[in-house]
């Protein structure tokens, strides 16, 4: 084990133990080492609600990654008497304590948390706080706190909020793309146009695209506009009465291909849907980093057994009900070797810039799926 190696300490919380687990595999054999990164911790909750982490090993001089997610709403505990699951809420307090914890010992403290806390309230409209820089703004003001590493935040300006803390915002492009192109069949992969659910999300989509650029294939772009009724709440949101399509009406026979940060309740995905097989096109796919499936699981369901969809693709980096994974429309890429990468890199001082925003992978993945399919 290389003296880099050994100042290398894992915090990972229950909220994010698969995840941290198979990062800590990597790492073991990235480092050529049987010895586990992580560090064992205690995790109370009582039953008056509030909760402690307690750390069983020093961190003393350690470069320390603390794993939470945010999203896991799947653990128990018992408050006054009734069974409680933790909400983003209580696990961003609970990261607050594991900072705590550290004290002032370690080297260096980063933060992995790949969906970030109140990510969708980065804005203010009204009297709102603006939650997800003001949390931010607390862990900036932390000496101790390093880096923050985030995945596909809703909002990238949200940054701005920092004046001393790292903020890198990664991407799962290419290894979805990988995955979806590997399991894709070379027809439906020869005309694709990308498509955004709403103007909110053709950042994201032309970051597709360009990752898609390819000599092999006829690809388009395209986006929804959603026109919402803002007298009226539903859910916590105003609902939208019409989504209308903005591009290249000639896409009838293509793949729709449908990228956004995360799948909620799905109703927006839905109209999408629908309207794109109004349009005449072949086969539909959503790419999203988070399918946090709030609800209308069963709506997915029922599209895809009616042929109106053909596929999800999504990401390990937050949490999904296990019973979803059992669905055949449901395909999870697994993005820890892509975060141990992140922490060695970061660990020997080498740069991250190519794995920030590594634009062309897929088309080489690409090239090589449409030359093998040439010589059989």
């Amino acid at each position: 084990m290389s003296n880099d190696s050994k100042k290398l300490k894992l915090i990972v919380l229950k909220s994010a133990l698969e995840l941290g687990q198979k990062v800590d595999s990597h790492l073991k054999s990235i480092y050529s080492t049987d010895s586990s990164f992580i560090l064992n911790t205690r995790e109370t909750w009582f039953n008056d609600g509030h909760g402690k982490v307690e750390l069983m090993d020093s961190v003393r001089g350690q470069d320390v990654y603390i794993f939470q997610d945010i999203g896991n709403y799947s653990i128990p505990y018992e408050m006054h008497g009734f069974i409680n699951h933790t909400s983003p809420n209580d696990l961003s307090q609970q990261l607050r304590d594991t900072i705590g914890a550290c004290k002032c010992h370690p080297n260096s403290l980063s933060i992995i948390m790949p969906l970030l806390y109140a990510g969708r309230q980065h804005r203010r409209n009204g009297r709102e706080a603006l939650s997800c820089a003001a949390y931010l703004r607390e862990l900036d003001v932390d000496p101790y706190v390093k880096r923050i590493i985030t995945f596909d935040a809703h909002d990238e300006g949200v940054q701005q909020a920092l004046a001393y803390t790292e903020f890198d915002n990664f991407f799962a492009t290419n290894a979805i793309l990988e995955k979806f192109i590997n399991d894709t069949d070379i027809e439906k992969l020869k005309r694709v146009i990308f498509v955004a659910p709403d103007f909110g999300a053709t950042g994201r989509m032309n970051f597709y695209l360009n990752s898609f650029n390819s000599e092999y294939i006829l690809k388009d772009a395209g986006s929804f506009y959603k026109r919402r009724d803002y007298n009226t709440i539903v859910d916590g949101k105003n609902p939208i009465i019409e989504h209308s399509y903005s591009g290249s009406n000639d896409i009838e026979g293509s793949t729709a291909i449908v990228v956004d940060d995360m799948i909620a309740s799905g109703g927006s995905m839905f109209d999408v849907i629908d309207e794109l097989n109004k349009k005449g096109v072949a086969y539909i796919y959503i790419i999203s980093t988070f399918a946090l499936f709030t609800k209308g699981i069963d709506k997915f369901k029922d599209y895809y057994e009616k042929g109106k969809f053909d596929g999800i693709y999504t990401t390990n980096v937050s949490y999904i009900d296990p019973r979803y994974l059992e669905e055949p429309w449901l395909n999870v890429v697994d993005c820890s070797e892509y975060i141990a990468k992140i922490i060695y890199n970061l660990n020997m001082g080498e740069s991250i810039s190519q794995l920030l925003r590594d634009k062309s992978y897929p088309a080489k993945v690409l090239a090589k799926k449409f030359e093998e399919s040439g010589k059989k």
